[in-house]
């Protein structure tokens, strides 16, 4: 029998993490799992709920005493993070603990689309991360995975999948022409599952996603399922770029400014994967990523045609 892989999670109740623990829960393979969470959140219903399914929940301050941490993280084969995108830089000490307590394996806050430095803030945050990481040596394993299936559900005139819809990213980028790599939420976990205990994928980067469609063939999809012309919301590149300008210079006047933050993060990611076309990938393997449908042909994820017949269905 392979030894088991103990396995401490960050986040391990938000979306990210909810899928994760429930991909490693039903993997073949046998992981132990801890959520790290937060001392104030000890208690919460959330973690009440990990308990009784046989996880252990450690409080674990990120940026408080390191020693502390440590001893948290002593004995844990793989760390993974799926903290909240404003607090990417706590992985930083995070990271400096695992290496001390001697972890085998950090899987950074990443769970995104492939692109380089220079066009998503958010991504050249992430990519700071990493290069702390290497300075540590520690051992790591970078998972993208494409775009979520749930995050652009169309809205049809009937309004059967408004519960669906992502009002924020309810637009097609340019002309919908630009291939995109779609994966679902639900999936994220298994990918996971199989990439963390994988030697080949230590000190790798990973592209993780289940298949890749246009946003026009996307929404075609829907149209032919629901039997109903889905809403098209065209959004010009120029526009994007409007937008792009306008938010960078309202951080610039006022760096807390939330709705600023929130405005760069979407539009840079609809220039990234909707007008650049970085989430594809040949991108990907460009930038030195491993493929997963390479490293695990069998391995096949809920496709776009299957999520849009469940939320039909009321799902």
């Amino acid at each position: 029998m392979a030894p088991t892989i103990k396995v401490g999670i960050v986040g391990a109740t938000g979306k990210t993490g909810k899928s994760i623990v429930e991909g490693l829960l039903a993997s073949e393979t046998n992981f132990d799992i801890t959520s790290l969470a937060r001392p104030s959140s000890i208690d919460s219903a959330a973690n009440a709920e990990l308990k009784g399914r046989g996880i252990h929940v450690v409080a674990a301050d990120l940026t408080g005493p390191k020693e502390d941490l440590v001893k948290v993280l002593a004995g844990i084969d793989v760390v993974i993070s799926c903290i909240v995108f404003s607090s990417l830089e706590d992985q930083i000490p995070l990271a400096e603990a695992a290496k001390q307590a001697g972890v085998g394996r950090f899987v950074p806050c990443d769970f995104g689309t492939p692109t380089t430095r220079g066009v998503m803030n958010l991504h050249d945050r992430k990519d700071d991360v990493l290069a702390a990481v290497q300075r540590l040596r520690l051992p790591y394993t970078v998972i993208d995975v494409g775009w979520w299936i749930e995050n652009t559900v169309p809205s049809i005139p009937s309004g059967r999948t408004d519960h669906a819809v992502n009002k924020l990213v309810d637009v097609i980028p340019g002309d919908g022409t630009v291939p995109i790599a779609y994966t679902s939420l639900t999936d994220v976990g298994v990918y996971v599952a199989k990439i963390i205990a994988d030697p080949r994928t230590l000190n790798r980067k990973v592209f993780a996603y289940t298949e890749v469609l246009t946003a026009n063939q996307f929404a075609d999809l829907m149209d032919e399922l629901s039997g109903e012309k889905s809403k098209r919301n065209y959004l010009p590149a120029h526009e994007i770029q409007n937008a792009l300008v306008s938010s960078r210079s309202a951080l610039e006047k006022n760096p807390t400014d939330s709705s600023a933050t929130v405005a760069l993060v979407l539009n840079e990611y609809l220039d990234s994967w909707g007008l650049r076309g970085d989430n594809t990938p040949e991108y990907a393997a460009y930038l030195g990523y491993l493929d997963m449908k390479e490293l695990y042909p069998g391995i096949s994820g809920k496709t776009t045609r299957e999520v849009f017949q469940e939320l039909l269905s009321g799902k």
